[in-house]
């Protein structure tokens, strides 16, 4: 498999992060390198980037990459919430940008064997790293009928989520659910026959809700962030592209949170809290794919990028 992607936001994303000779960058999802590249294009000619991901696909299939940029790329096959340690055991010091470009990868879902896709009959796995123990198959097949509503609700937004839960556990009584096209039928079924005449896929928010908790995507983005900004210097920044609701819900939250200043009533006529702004958020509005994208790259409909600036204890 090639493992061929075409990175979304890809000028935006990159510009957010003010690239520099000399600097020291994170990409915390490798996915096919073209955020990567194009970091150490606008870093060179001395600029370095540590690049994760959990895929060990996209870790091998970054050879090239690699070979044409030498010791100015170093690829660490991990989770981008273990960040802060792999850099510490790399000796890496405090970086100045870190860039997460999130979701799954355009060979991830063409590929029918990683289970990601409801188009394509495949294997219900859904595991971006293969070494998680947890895949879709044993959660469509043993979780209990309210922890299936619990994360269709919660993950997919779905609003027939007990009607699904309701359909799975049926089915399964009688046998084991095997595959992409055997889930996505039963989820069809489960929603009325109005719901589904237009718009997306009937089994689009299924799908998305079973790979977020297969994955702990939300989990490992809290922790993730927190681990960036830790890593990162005064006048570091962070670009951040999502790509549904629930992600970029948890990257707005956390970055208004460190751009909060004093949380002090109006009345005090001296802050007693202390809590001065950590950072900015830059631009304070996300940024959205252009129609020229768009057209090239239908997937990227739904992104964002927001960015964020650290600032140094002079600012705040």
């Amino acid at each position: 498999m090639e493992f061929a992607h075409e990175s979304v936001l890809l000028e935006e994303a990159v510009e957010a992060l003010l690239p520099r000779p000399g600097g020291v960058y994170v990409d915390a999802t490798l996915g096919g390198g073209g955020h990567t590249e194009r970091i150490l294009e606008r870093s060179a000619p001395d600029g370095a980037v540590i690049a994760f991901d959990q895929d060990a696909t996209a870790i091998a299939h970054a050879g090239p990459l690699k070979r044409r940029y030498g010791s100015r790329l170093t690829l660490v096959h991990a989770n981008f919430a273990e960040m802060e340690e792999r850099l510490h055991s790399l000796g890496a010091g405090p970086v100045d940008g870190v860039l997460f470009d999130l979701g799954v990868s355009s060979p991830q879902f063409d590929v029918p064997e990683r289970g990601f896709s409801y188009w394509h009959e495949g294997p219900l796995d859904m595991r971006m790293d293969q070494d998680r123990p947890t895949t879709a198959r044993e959660v469509v097949n043993t979780w209990d009928e309210d922890a299936l509503r619990r994360i269709l609700w919660e993950y997919g937004e779905e609003r027939f989520a007990a009607a699904i839960a309701r359909a799975i556990v049926r089915a399964r009584s009688h046998k084991p659910i095997e595959t992409t096209t055997e889930l996505a039928e039963i989820v069809k079924e489960a929603i009325p026959a109005p719901a589904r005449r237009s718009g997306p896929h009937p089994a689009r928010r299924t799908f998305q809700a079973l790979r977020i908790a297969v994955n702990d995507e939300l989990g490992a983005l809290e922790r993730g962030l927190e681990a960036a900004f830790r890593v990162l210097k005064p006048g570091g920044r962070l670009s951040v592209i999502t790509f549904h609701s629930l992600e970029d819900r948890v990257v707005k939250r956390r970055f208004q949170d460190w751009a909060q200043g004093c949380t002090c009533p109006p009345e005090f006529p001296v802050c007693q809290c202390g809590r001065t702004p950590q950072g900015r958020m830059v631009p304070r509005k996300p940024v959205t794919p252009s129609d020229e994208e768009l057209k090239r790259n239908p997937r990227a409909r739904s992104a964002k990028l927001r960015a964020f600036e650290k600032l140094d204890d002079g600012e705040r």
